[in-house]
């Protein structure tokens, strides 16, 4: 089966309604869900509908959370989430962000007691498709890696995406977590019954472990090796401790402990495109460089395809013929329904 993109939204806002988020809440989260697996982001999708649902019913996630802006100044704020869920801090501060780099041509904003909040490349891709360029850098709600050289896992997937408008819609769009691959893929391969890839996770010994139901019980790879793992303190380090929020063995792992707050911290930087010549003259040349790159030649004659480029397709075929789910998705997310007496999604 295929649903449209509003069907399952509407289903979406219908089962966090039921444990007391608000209507805005509500719909906001589902959108921000449904637009990850429209983008072919799976593991940030629907797929982590029921566990925040888990969340809230345990008490480790606020459903009726009061946003507050702390600490604001022309060019930042933070956005206090009270503990509710990720996609509503960061739409807010999103918004706020761009508002704010309007007027004073940067901005950055950031949220603390926040939780997860999904696909990273979905906040600064809002900031593009208003003609600005977005960077936004998330601390991960689990550690799964030690230092490069260490052997203690108190590092997470910390996220990265950046977000750069082009003339012809077609923005660059980067979106990728620290380790070769994020939890969200890890669970994702699992609920499919496929193996994981040689270089996803690793025994402490240094063996690799190819059973995602395994994950658990290695260290995820830093990508690039002690380069990536660089990045992940970086990003750390500027979305956690600058703000307030969870780093390093403070970090509670939301996948186990559902009670806890998470207090996570995100943060956006939204820049004015125009900041140094015409914004027409900017746009068109950087339509212009992507084009090149495009163009720059394959192995096979087509386009090279650069990032964002495939999610834009999956937006445009997902968004026609619907999305499908898997059948343990679907399971998962109608056994939901029927415990939170909402009709399912086939219904």
């Amino acid at each position: 089966m295929r649903f449209s993109s509003e069907h399952l939204v509407d289903f979406c806002s219908r089962l966090f309604g039921a444990v007391g988020v608000g209507d805005e809440h509500a719909r906001t989260t589902a959108q921000r869900l449904v637009e990850a697996d429209l983008r072919g982001r799976t593991g940030h999708g629907l797929i982590r509908a029921v566990p925040y649902l888990d969340r809230i019913r345990a008490g480790g996630m606020n459903p009726a959370p009061v946003l507050r802006v702390l600490h604001e100044t022309p060019v930042s704020a933070q956005v206090d989430a009270d503990n509710g869920p990720g996609q509503v801090a960061m739409t807010r501060a999103t918004e706020l962000a761009v508002d704010k780099a309007r007027a004073a041509g940067i901005s950055v904003v950031g949220t603390v007691h926040s939780n997860h909040a999904g696909a990273a490349g979905l906040y600064p891709a809002m900031a593009a498709e208003q003609g600005l360029i977005g960077v936004y850098f998330a601390v991960a709600n689990a550690n799964g890696m030690p230092p490069w050289g260490g052997n203690s896992p108190v590092l997470g997937t910390n996220p990265i995406a950046v977000a750069i408008p082009a003339a012809d819609g077609h923005p660059f769009l980067l979106d990728i977590a620290t380790s070769t691959a994020s939890h969200g893929t890890i669970k994702v391969t699992k609920q499919a019954g496929e193996s994981m890839p040689v270089g996803w996770v690793v025994e402490p010994d240094g063996e690799p472990i190819t059973d995602p139901s395994r994950a658990d019980e290695g260290f995820l790879v830093p990508f690039g090796g002690y380069k990536g793992s660089g990045l992940t303190i970086a990003i750390g380090l500027l979305a956690g401790v600058v703000n307030g929020a969870s780093f390093g063995r403070s970090v509670v792992d939301h996948r186990v402990d559902l009670g806890a707050p998470t207090n996570t911290g995100q943060l956006l930087i939204v820049i004015r495109a125009d900041l140094f010549r015409p914004l027409d003259e900017v746009l068109g040349d950087l339509t212009g460089q992507l084009a090149q790159l495009r163009a720059s030649g394959t192995r096979h004659g087509g386009p090279v395809r650069l990032p964002g480029d495939r999610a834009a397709e999956l937006v445009a075929e997902n968004q026609r013929r619907g999305l499908s789910l898997p059948e343990p998705l679907l399971a998962d997310l109608d056994a939901a329904a029927r415990s939170l007496g909402c009709a399912v999604l086939g219904g």
